[in-house]
């Protein structure tokens, strides 16, 4: 039985993945609701409806309480599957690693959303993401998080491959 060195621990390796992706789906999960509450608070202003910066700040907060929650499931539905795909991936192309989970993230929210819109009674279940610009501005908070994730486990990936050799 080898010991163990700095590197190594006696959890499994996806348990140290766990708390950088807890990080990065809070941000991409803060990110969303922020952007879905003035999306549609910039709608009412477009429509003359004035909006004090106290109650811009009341309603974030409150879509933060109630809103964030469900972006957050929608986000998990989405991540799983394209976050695991990019990570089998990225064993075959080490250095394409971050773009992929990056684009994996993004990628991952907007079909999340989408089905999510399809199954939905209403046209869209997320205002912002019914044109392209909102859509985007989401998917941009994903992909950040993705980033945000490569960031964070890129050392200790990095370690795993080199100690396997």
């Amino acid at each position: 039985m080898r010991s163990l060195t700095a590197n190594d621990s006696p959890s499994p390796r996806w348990t140290r993945h766990l708390v950088p992706l807890l990080l990065a789906w809070l941000l991409a999960t803060a990110w969303g609701s922020v952007v879905q509450t003035q999306w549609n608070l910039q709608a009412l202003l477009d429509l003359g409806v004035a909006i004090p910066m106290a109650e811009r700040a009341r309603a974030t907060l409150q879509d933060l309480v109630g809103f964030a929650p469900v972006y957050a499931g929608i986000l998990v539905a989405g991540w799983l599957p394209a976050l695991a795909v990019a990570a089998l991936v990225a064993r075959r192309w080490p250095n394409g690693r971050s773009p992929l989970l990056a684009v994996a993230a993004g990628a991952g929210m907007v079909a999340a959303v989408r089905a999510v819109d399809a199954v939905a009674p209403m046209p869209v279940f997320i205002d912002a993401t019914r044109h392209l610009p909102g859509l985007l501005v989401m998917a941009a908070g994903a992909v950040l998080a993705g980033l945000l994730y490569a960031r964070l486990t890129a050392a200790e990936t990095r370690a795993a491959s080199t100690h396997k050799m």
